[in-house]
């Protein structure tokens, strides 16, 4: 999985919610992965990071909406989206960390082995 792949969840997920997107996207992305060689644990946690992402993802994330709503009075949705882009961008490093290094996602389920 390339960070492109991971771009599609997230652009799916400016649009649309994230159960929908996984009953769209899964079934196409998890014979691939699977043909492919990879990891399915590992290429499941991306997925769910990717679309864990989404969720707050401006310009349509469901979360930066949520948190509109608990918000104090006056606040402006470009100042959530601001709020929100530091931990976007600390979650996209981390995907991009477990795509170059997959043995960070696979450490700890190898040892019940």
């Amino acid at each position: 999985m390339k960070l492109g792949d991971v771009a599609v969840l997230l652009v799916l997920g400016t649009f649309m919610e994230q159960i929908s997107i996984m009953m769209l996207t899964v079934p196409i992305f998890f014979p691939l992965a699977q043909a492919l060689g990879f990891d399915l644990v590992w290429f499941g946690i991306i997925v769910l990071l990717a679309l864990e992402i989404s969720f707050s993802t401006p310009p349509l994330g469901l979360l930066l909406f949520v948190m509109k709503g608990v918000a104090p009075p006056g606040t402006t949705m470009s100042e959530i989206y601001s709020a929100a882009i530091p931990y976007i961008l600390c979650s996209m490093l981390l995907v991009a960390l477990l795509i170059v290094f997959p043995s960070l996602a696979t450490w700890l389920p190898s040892m019940l082995q």
